[in-house]
């Protein structure tokens, strides 16, 4: 696509956000639209930080990952070692493998398979989700769905039992362990865990229609995000991210970490670990839906070429997203 046909379906859509491409590390394409702040009319810049939402998935799994190449976890450990009492229907054969291919079948706190709209309130309280631990009683009282291993459930919050599962073995929080372990090696000098209720001037404001009216989505995320998604980062920040990951600079062998552990044929793509890849070719996906949040990232480590479209809507990514990337 030319910059013309993105500019043609950004006007249509009124899309809010940024939308870069990188070939082998040289930017050919990168642009900002929309509003960063609605109220104070403040634009989108290149630089602007959006939350990710499950965009960041992945950087929970490489902050397991790197523990396990440490030894201080293992993709067979299972959860029950370090949960101890805590969320007693979470199988006990369930393992941190389990947890990064969506197939452990415990009860999700927040599961995409039911007919809920994105403009629903799911988390409660969330001005006290500011720990991991703090999510437990979100985490607790959700029935088993299936036997651990038997298929591919997407579940938001298996990643949020890995982080907890991550800081028990480390002794380390899970934000600390991203931004030391991901974060740091990769460069990503603008990304960090925003508090929804005071973001920085260069950060978005996720936006949602309530009542006929855009609204902030700051009561529908938790205030501080954690395992299953919600950092914030800028578009250079995330092609900084696909280079270093596929350069070995966060963890060794990428290789497994991208190898297909299963085919989800309803998203017409497969699964690795904590990774979304193409149904066709190697190329490695990141993606992000939640309310005032939608993120798509997509990365050819043959082509060495990254598609990224960010934005501050809920549906505001899909559709350039769609036409952009192969």
């Amino acid at each position: 696509m030319v910059q013309r046909d993105i500019d043609a379906i950004a006007e249509e859509t009124s899309f809010s956000g940024v939308v870069r491409v990188d070939l082998d590390g040289q930017v050919q394409f990168a642009k900002a639209y929309g509003l960063a702040n609605r109220t104070y009319r403040v634009p989108n810049r290149i630089d602007t930080r959006f939350g990710i939402a499950s965009g960041s998935k992945g950087f929970t799994a490489l902050a397991v990952l790197s523990l396990i190449g440490e030894g201080v976890l293992d993709l067979g450990t299972t959860a029950r070692s370090l949960l101890g009492r805590d969320l007693p229907q979470v199988a006990d054969d369930v393992t941190v493998e389990h947890l990064l291919t969506h197939t452990s079948g415990i009860g999700d706190y927040l599961d995409e398979e039911t007919d809920a709209e994105i403009t629903d309130y799911f988390v409660g309280a969330a001005q006290k989700l500011t720990t991991t631990e703090a999510f437990l009683p979100l985490l607790d009282g959700h029935a088993t769905k299936f036997a651990a291993g038997e298929r591919f459930s997407y579940c938001n919050g298996g990643f949020v039992v890995l982080a907890l599962l991550a800081e028990r073995a480390s002794g380390v929080s899970y934000h600390d362990l991203v931004r030391q372990r991901v974060l740091r090696p990769a460069g990503m000098t603008s990304t960090d865990f925003l508090r929804s209720d005071e973001l920085p001037a260069d950060a978005a404001v996720g936006y949602l229609p309530l009542d006929g009216v855009d609204r902030s989505n700051v009561f529908h995320l938790p205030v501080l995000a954690s395992g299953d998604g919600g950092i914030h980062t800028t578009a250079e920040d995330v092609s900084a991210f696909w280079r270093a990951l596929f350069a070995g600079n966060i963890v060794d062998r990428v290789e497994e970490i991208i190898r297909p552990r299963r085919n989800v044929p309803e998203e017409s793509m497969r699964y690795g670990l904590g990774f979304w890849l193409h149904e066709n070719t190697d190329a490695a996906i990141l993606v992000g839906y939640d309310a005032g949040v939608s993120f798509k990232s997509t990365h050819d480590p043959h082509s060495a070429t990254t598609y990224t479209v960010i934005s501050n809507t809920s549906p505001g990514a899909w559709p350039i997203a769609r036409a952009l990337m192969p």
